[in-house]
C-alpha cells in the first residue's frame, strides 16, 4: 500500500477549475467544510456540483464565486428554508441550474459505481420532474424488453472528484465512517479520484483489528488529510454536534449583502472552530 497523507492545500490542489465535483454526507452533517474553505481561498473557478442534497457547501462556494453549474435534489438549509447564496444565484441567472431529483441522481452515480452507462427508474413517471429535469449526462424514456412497462434510463454520473469527510482514516487511504454512510461509499466507486478528509489518523494496525469496520478501502482513495473539526459547522458523528449558531451568522450575512465579510472572516483567516 502507498502513502496518500498529504496536507490541505496540496490535496485542494486536485479540484481542477471546471471540474465535476460531488460531496460526502448529507446536508448540515458531515461535509467536508474544511476543504471546501481551502477550495475558495485557492479560488477555484467554473465549477459543476452535484449532489441529492446539500446545504451550506455547496452555497459557500456558489457565494464566494466558485461555482458554474448546479444539479441537485435539493439544495435547502433544513428548518432555516432554501439556500440564500443558491437562491439569488439562480434567479440572476448568475449560475446554471439543472433541476433534479434525488432518486434518480443517486442511480446516475450507482451506475457509475456499477460500470454500467445507465440504470433505469422509474420514480418520476407521471409527473412534470420528467420535463424539467436534467440529470447529468442525460435521461431517456424506455420500454422495459421484458414486460413493456415505460422506464427511465438515467446515465452514469462519474464525477471528477468526490471529497469526504470520516472520522478515522489511515496514511494509506482506508477510512472509517461512524453513523449515517449516506450515498458516500457508491460516490467513491462512481469518482475519478476520492479525497478522504479525517478528524483523526489512526495507525493502519487499528483498521486491521476491525476490517469489517472499514467504509472506504485504501485503492479507492487518492489523498487523506488529517482535518480535525474538518465538518464544521456540520456535524460529525460522535465528535460534535451541528452549530446552528453558526448556520444563522452564516444566513444572515447572506441575506444582508455582508456575505464578503463572511467570506474575510471565517474562511480566508481561517477562524471557524
Amino acid at each position: 500500500m502507498r502513502k496518500v497523507l498529504s496536507s490541505l492545500a496540496k490535496t485542494a490542489n486536485l479540484v481542477a477549475d471546471g471540474d465535476l465535483v460531488t460531496f460526502g454526507g448529507a446536508t448540515f452533517h458531515r461535509a467536508p467544510m474544511a476543504f471546501v474553505r481551502e477550495m475558495v481561498r485557492q479560488g477555484k473557478k467554473e465549477l459543476n456540483l452535484v449532489d441529492r442534497e446539500p446545504a451550506i457547501d455547496f452555497d459557500l462556494l456558489i457565494g464566494a464565486g466558485c461555482v458554474s453549474m448546479v444539479r441537485a435534489g435539493m439544495i435547502a438549509f433544513e428548518i432555516f428554508g432554501m439556500a440564500p447564496n443558491f437562491r439569488r444565484k439562480s434567479k440572476t441567472r448568475e449560475i446554471i441550474v439543472k433541476e433534479g431529483a434525488c432518486q434518480p441522481i443517486i442511480s446516475g452515480f450507482r451506475a457509475a459505481a456499477m460500470g454500467l452507462p445507465s440504470l433505469p427508474v422509474k420514480g418520476m413517471l407521471g409527473s412534470d420532474l420528467l420535463e424539467i429535469s436534467e440529470i447529468v449526462g442525460g435521461q431517456k424514456l424506455f420500454e422495459d424488453p421484458f414486460t413493456g412497462e415505460k422506464m427511465i434510463a438515467v446515465r452514469a454520473i462519474e464525477p471528477d472528484i468526490a471529497v469526504i469527510h470520516a472520522q478515522k482514516a489511515d496514511e494509506f487511504g482506508n477510512a472509517r465512517i461512524e453513523g449515517p454512510v449516506y450515498e458516500d461509499v457508491i460516490k467513491a466507486k462512481a469518482a475519478k479520484k476520492v479525497v478522504v478528509t479525517a478528524e483523526e489518523i489512526v495507525s493502519n494496525d487499528e483498521f486491521r483489528k476491525m476490517p469489517e469496520a472499514t467504509t472506504l478501502p485504501h485503492f479507492l482513495v487518492d489523498a487523506v488529510v488529517h482535518a480535525p473539526n474538518g465538518a464544521y459547522p456540520c456535524s460529525c458523528c460522535n465528535y460534535y454536534e451541528v452549530d446552528y449558531d453558526h448556520i444563522e451568522e452564516y444566513l444572515k450575512a447572506a441575506t444582508d449583502d455582508r456575505f464578503d465579510e463572511y467570506l474575510k472572516q471565517y474562511v480566508h483567516e481561517e477562524r471557524v472552530t
